[in-house]
């Protein structure tokens, strides 16, 4: 949703038309924000990627990218960039050593892995995963960015849903979300 002061983001507005939302979905009281729509619109997702670079430059040199839906658009801004992908999954996904990480969503209980050795010492990373809620993934990932010596340089999502706290419990870093959606938009 744009501020009515807002310029005009005709990525924005695309991402916004074709974005859906299932109510007490995976569980009662979440607003699930279904990306699907937005993935299957053809040249969407360069768009949406060609957004996230314009706002994060040459500030980093590595992705991460957050299982599951976070690795699609990771690999488009990794692609752009021609930076390295790295990725952060769920528990028992990752071959070898990992760092492990655990957090709490806004639905329960979740834990995130990281291959150790994934990045040198010193790299500058950004985060990128779907949808920015409470901010528990991303901060989650930022951890296993530390644990591996790098630097988190910022986040970036598809789409935020505001009044979580997502924003400012990431800050002071720079958190980047295309579209911002209220926690019971309809679809």
């Amino acid at each position: 949703m744009r501020r009515p002061d807002a310029p005009a983001d005709p990525v924005a507005d695309d991402v916004l038309a074709h974005l859906r939302a299932y109510p007490d979905y995976p569980s009662p009281g979440v607003l699930f924000q279904d990306l699907s729509p937005v993935l299957a619109r053809p040249g969407l997702l360069a768009r949406v990627a060609d957004a996230v670079v314009v706002r994060f430059g040459g500030a980093f040199d590595t992705v991460l990218a957050i299982e599951a839906r976070g690795f699609v658009l990771g690999a488009a801004v990794a692609q752009a960039t021609g930076t390295s992908l790295v990725l952060a999954r769920k528990p028992g996904k990752l071959p070898g050593q990992v760092h492990r990480v655990r957090y709490s969503l806004e639905y329960g209980e979740a834990a995130l892995e990281l291959q150790r050795g994934a990045f040198g010492p010193g790299a500058r990373v950004l985060l990128v995963d779907d949808v920015l809620a409470t901010g528990g993934t991303l901060a989650a990932a930022g951890e296993l960015v530390a644990l591996e010596h790098g630097r988190t340089v910022g986040y970036a999502v598809v789409v935020a849903i505001s009044a979580l706290g997502g924003a400012r419990r990431l800050a002071p870093l720079d958190s980047f979300a295309l579209v911002t959606v209220p926690p019971q938009a309809a679809a």
